[in-house]
């Protein structure tokens, strides 16, 4: 029997479903955090606290107010970037035309904490702290002794983790009174974050969105648009570098890295314009990390430890901002989980790129990142997770890979779209077809425990939920879905077109 009590919590009021055993006994077994509701007019600076355990009786969780560095705790720290003419390490100068100066702090920070500002943590309060969620169905449906959480992030504005980053970006960029950003997004996710958050700012926003995903997702698109964005399907006429790829082929389905190269061919040419990206570049995958601090608090006032943390990997925001504050711990020597990069067998970065210095667009405007690559101009088949279509991972990610403090597998689209049906048929979500691969992992990984009687805690990263996708559920349900996989023969051709540096370092 279900029973729901209206708890106050500092500034927030959150409604905590709990169940009642047939002994009378009170448990937390359906969510952690149903609902908050928020006074938006609060002044800047306070915090909302939730509920986000299993028992009413224990502490909340509240929002973190500092992003985590794990460069500060490596052993060995990452490569630095390179300018690409000279080679040479870059400047903050060299940024300076396309990032604000105190992003480009934070790029090459080494402080292990960083301050939140009052104003970005104001607006996080809108769907922070998001919820951890025990998948009680999902184990019942694969009969698995296994333990299974997931850190649910669509309960952002946009239905994604991508606002964790795409308000302190745009943010910092209006304190220094910038006018415009511009962008590029494979699914939309990122660019209807960044409309989002630009709304709320007051700056315009331009977007180049992939062209496979702009034909796919049509309502990604009205959704940037509604938040008052312009959008450009990528490749474009607008810009040089997408003339020069439709000039090769005219039907190219675009890339994650032809959309960066025209969004930052704009930035550079406009003073009052700068540029946002949604993932691989460390100040992004900072601001992420508000996901894991958060979780780890969470796990702790359950009392439980994850033995294996899973995420899907494009460019890595997602994956980063969870376990990142997990590795820390772990390298600390306080928990000893094994965890899990999940990418696509289409794209595959990490399993079958090489770990190399390349440009992280395609045409070779961007500093060369010393990163796991499959060559700056190789183009994925158009997958349905179209935020995975992205031919690197994010140089720290790929530091941490070499390091040894993490792993990494390739799944196709089929098994991640039969997981993801599971999922919704027990749980409820529909997943984002980016999670869909952690999904597929997580169930394997939980019918390996089925088989051994392990009682392992699995966590994983559902960084967005899939409603403005179902045309890719459509294509599963009816059978038309066909997996995607990689050219050995394509791959070879655009590694050989990776600049010689890489063979230097």
């Amino acid at each position: 029997m279900a029973s729901c009590s209206l708890l106050s919590a500092d500034s927030a009021a959150t409604i905590f479903c709990s169940r009642t055993q047939s002994n009378g006994e009170r448990t937390g077994q359906g969510s952690f955090m149903l609902w908050t509701k928020l006074n938006r007019l609060r002044p800047y600076g306070s915090r909302a606290s939730v509920r986000a355990s299993l028992s009413a009786s224990l502490k909340p969780t509240e929002i973190p107010r500092q992003w985590y560095n794990l460069v500060a705790d490596l052993p060995v720290k990452p490569p630095p970037p390179l300018h690409p003419r000279t080679f040479q390490p870059v400047k903050p100068e060299d940024l300076s035309p396309l990032l604000p100066d105190e992003l480009i702090k934070q790029e090459a920070s080494l402080d292990r904490y960083i301050d939140i500002p009052d104003e970005v943590l104001d607006i996080y309060q809108l769907w922070r702290p998001t919820p951890l969620i025990r998948a009680k169905r999902l184990e019942k449906l694969l009969d698995t002794p296994a333990r299974i959480y997931y850190k649910y992030e669509g309960v952002s504005p946009a239905g994604s983790h991508k606002p964790n980053t795409s308000v302190p970006q745009v943010w910092y960029n209006a304190q220094e009174g910038v006018k415009k950003v511009v962008t590029e997004t494979g699914a939309g996710q990122w660019g209807s974050a960044l409309a989002f958050a630009c709304g709320l700012f007051g700056l315009d926003c331009e977007v180049w969105q992939v062209r496979a995903s702009y034909d796919q997702k049509p309502y990604r698109r009205l959704m940037m648009q509604t938040w008052g964005a312009k959008v450009h399907p990528s490749p474009s006429e607008i810009t040089e570098a997408g003339r020069k790829i439709l000039q090769e082929d005219p039907s190219s389905p675009g890339s994650l890295g032809i959309a960066i190269s025209e969004a930052a061919e704009v930035a550079a040419a406009n003073a009052d314009t700068k540029y946002c990206l949604g993932s691989v570049l460390n100040h992004v995958l900072l601001h992420q990390t508000v996901i894991g601090e958060e979780c780890i608090k969470q796990m702790e006032a359950i009392g439980e430890t994850p033995d294996m943390i899973i995420g899907c990997t494009g460019g890595g925001s997602n994956f980063a901002g969870l376990t990142f504050p997990f590795i820390r711990e772990k390298l600390k020597g306080n928990i000893k989980p094994i965890i899990r990069a999940i990418e696509p067998t289409a794209c595959p970065s990490l399993t079958k790129g090489i770990y190399a210095y390349d440009y992280g667009d395609t045409v070779g405007m961007t500093p060369l990142m010393k990163m796991h690559t499959l060559g700056h101009d190789f183009i994925p088949d158009p997958i349905h997770a179209g935020g995975l279509r992205y031919h690197g991972m994010a140089p720290l990610i790929s530091h941490v890979y070499e390091l040894g403090l993490m792993e990494a597998i390739a799944i196709p689209q089929i098994e991640c779209f039969q997981g993801a049906i599971q999922f919704a048929r027990s749980e409820g979500i529909i997943p984002a077809p980016e999670p869909t691969h952690a999904i597929a992992a997580t169930i394997r990984e939980a019918l390996l425990c089925r088989e051994s009687g392990e009682s392992k805690v699995i966590l994983t990263a559902m960084c967005g939920h899939g409603h403005f996708d179902l045309a890719a559920y459509e294509k599963y349900l009816q059978g038309d879905m066909v997996d995607l996989s990689f050219s050995e023969e394509k791959i070879h051709a655009s590694l050989a077109k990776i600049p010689r540096v890489a063979l230097q370092h």
